[in-house]
């Protein structure tokens, strides 16, 4: 099968197009027929050499996938509630920069009603993430407002819409007045051009002066102190990523006044049990939204899968809105 891999570690030249064998499906999992692989962050700092893999896992980038169920036990398809020839999508914890990629059964979703295999390769790293973060960890409320730390991002065009949907008011910040303007359109209630407002002031002004009830956070680093500042009291603070850094200095006094709670987590080395029920939930919560058109992707650009440099070099600009996606079709 083509492949896509990292020669060592580096710039997105050494991602480059090889031929691997085809993997097999092993007890629990289903291979796929890859149309589409979605291109993430950690994908980036695995090129870097700055993201090992979990043990066992192929050392091949990808994250996430869209394609046709192309093998898988009877028992095990039928736990997935999936039949052969399936046009499915999936979360996968390495593999996916490929024409054939091996996923948990329980980690493979129906492709959404309506939508492309590109579409639907753009949708489980951010929805699974966005789902355990938000919703699940920091239990994120309708009539509660969120604070999306770079909403222009796949992840944050998922998290706007998702918490709009599910009838929380959304604050983000961006990079430029275009961003910010891109956010609002996807349906974010205000947007912070970081680079020209403080974003804590603004927060606070924005929510009468109470705070955001729920922050995501992709950054750290000086970011998660000026956070504790402008989140409300019981506020909920998930940090995701460390982009701007992993030291942060915090009001510790502020923190037990206003009782917030800080979480961190990646999804990456979590169980197969534990991504099962998260597929489950947004199976049931989260897939009837897009089908209902409520959610949509966000697709920025895609590139034939030969081109994966370029899209990294593209995920490494940081110009681009939504979701960057590679096609094997």
């Amino acid at each position: 099968m083509r492949a896509i891999e990292i020669t060592a570690p580096g710039g997105p030249e050494v991602l480059q197009p090889c031929e691997r064998p085809q993997p097999e499906a092993r007890p629990g999992e289903l291979l796929i027929a890859v149309q589409a692989s979605g291109v993430n962050r950690p994908d980036v700092l695995q090129r870097k050499g700055l993201y090992p893999m979990p043990p066992g896992v192929s050392d091949l980038p990808g994250l996430e996938v869209a394609g046709t169920v192309a093998a898988g036990a009877p028992a095990d398809l039928a736990a997935a509630g999936l039949a052969l020839g399936d046009a499915v999508c999936a979360l996968v914890a390495g593999g996916g920069y490929a024409e054939y990629c091996v996923a948990p059964a329980g980690q493979c979703l129906p492709a959404p009603k309506g939508l492309t295999m590109v579409e639907a390769a753009s949708l489980p790293e951010t929805f699974f993430t966005v789902w355990q973060n938000v919703f699940l960890i920091a239990r994120l409320q309708a009539g509660e407002t969120l604070l999306v730390q770079g909403g222009s991002s796949g992840i944050g065009v998922t998290a706007i819409q998702l918490a709009k949907a599910l009838g929380a008011r959304v604050i983000v910040t961006a990079g430029s007045d275009e961003k910010c303007a891109a956010c609002v359109a996807i349906g974010a209630d205000h947007a912070i051009n970081y680079r020209t407002q403080d974003f804590a002031a603004e927060v606070k002004r924005l929510t009468g002066g109470k705070g955001a009830d729920v922050v995501l956070d992709m950054v750290a680093g000086d970011y998660l102190g000026r956070e504790v500042a402008c989140v409300a009291e019981d506020g909920r603070i998930a940090v995701i990523a460390v982009q701007g850094g992993t030291s942060s200095q915090i009001d510790a006094g502020l923190l037990l006044r206003k009782r917030v709670a800080i979480a961190g987590s990646t999804l990456r080395p979590r169980s197969v049990a534990y991504k099962t029920v998260l597929a489950q939930q947004l199976k049931a919560q989260a897939w009837p939204l897009l089908e209902a058109g409520r959610v949509k992707p966000v697709i920025h650009q895609v590139f034939p899968a030969a081109q994966a440099a370029a899209a990294h070099a593209l995920m490494e600009s940081s110009t681009h809105v939504g979701k960057i996606v590679l096609s094997w079709v």
